[in-house]
């Protein structure tokens, strides 16, 4: 596993963070301790609960109780309900206080180095909320303070300076405007956390053949494609599709490794159902991408862009 600094205290964060949510605790608590040591033993120091549920945060903290608190970076969404059924957003002051402080209760970490805000709108975050949040961190229950989402909304949120982490979508094909966003919030100082690094757009041959592909229709819109031919050896050319044809290279290691190489992120979030898939995902940061693959993806960028 490689690491990157993080903060202003020395720490250093681990390349990747394993994002773990309520349905990793559905197969039954050692199901999620099980993915968790295998996390710990393939060097991830980072873990981001997606909600706040109580019975998540207990299960995460008996996985953890062994290894010194202070070389961990463990993250709490709030203001999207606790994961369980029926509970709704709440980005109330009290509203949050209680959820963070029912979260540390179950867990015993102490203190979460990170409350990411789940997608607040423009108008779901009075001051009073961020007072209550202030006040978290001014008793260390909460060490830094994020936001996680997307759109324009997102950029307002990174402008105030009220936060030192964005949690945001950021992939091969990312518009213009979410790669603004990570320069803005890197010229503000906070840590960028990426998500959503390999969409479903990419995740077969055939959608990632026909993102940039340009159509040629005829009168009425009737025509042939412009596209080529399987049997052209230039077929997919200018599209995304050689991110399933890269020879032992799958297509979400290729994105995973490319998101990787922005200076910007701090981390990237991943997802593993089993401990196979953990450990090739944390396999990926200790490989370089092949010669040429970088400009590729700028190429098939590019070309996207101007077709849409």
């Amino acid at each position: 596993m490689r690491y990157r600094p993080f903060g202003n205290e020395g720490q250093a964060i681990s390349a990747v963070s394993l994002g773990l949510g309520s349905r990793d605790i559905a197969r039954g608590p050692q199901a999620a301790c099980d993915i968790i040591y295998a996390a710990l033993e393939a060097g991830i120091n980072s873990y981001r609960l997606r909600d706040a549920n109580p019975v998540l945060a207990e299960v995460v903290g008996t996985a953890l109780k062994d290894v010194d608190r202070k070389l961990l970076q463990i993250s709490l969404t709030i203001g999207a309900g606790d994961g369980r059924k029926g509970s709704d957003r709440d980005f109330s002051a009290q509203g949050m206080t209680s959820c963070i402080d029912r979260a540390l209760h179950a867990s015993s970490l102490g203190w979460f180095d990170q409350a990411i805000l789940d997608q607040p709108s423009h108008d779901e975050l009075p001051q009073s909320s961020l007072n209550a949040l202030k006040a978290l961190r001014a008793t260390q229950r909460v060490r830094l303070l994020g936001v996680s989402g997307d759109g324009e909304v997102m950029d307002a949120y990174v402008s105030t300076g009220a936060f030192d982490v964005l949690v945001t979508p950021y992939h091969v094909n990312s518009p213009w405007q979410v790669r603004a966003r990570l320069r803005d919030a890197r010229d503000k100082d906070m840590a960028v956390f990426a998500i959503g690094y390999f969409p479903d757009s990419l995740n077969t041959a055939k959608k990632a053949e026909t993102i940039s592909e340009e159509k040629k229709k005829g009168l009425f819109g009737f025509g042939k494609s412009s596209g080529r031919s399987k049997s052209d050896p230039l077929h997919g050319a200018g599209t995304f599709g050689f991110l399933h044809r890269t020879s032992n290279w799958t297509a979400e290691d290729i994105c995973l490794a490319y998101v990787l190489t922005d200076p910007s992120i701090s981390s990237v979030i991943i997802h593993a159902e089993d401990v196979e898939r953990l450990n090739n995902l944390a396999d990926v940061p200790e490989r370089d991408l092949p010669p040429g693959l970088a400009a590729q993806i700028e190429m098939a960028r590019v070309a996207g862009a101007k077709a849409a």
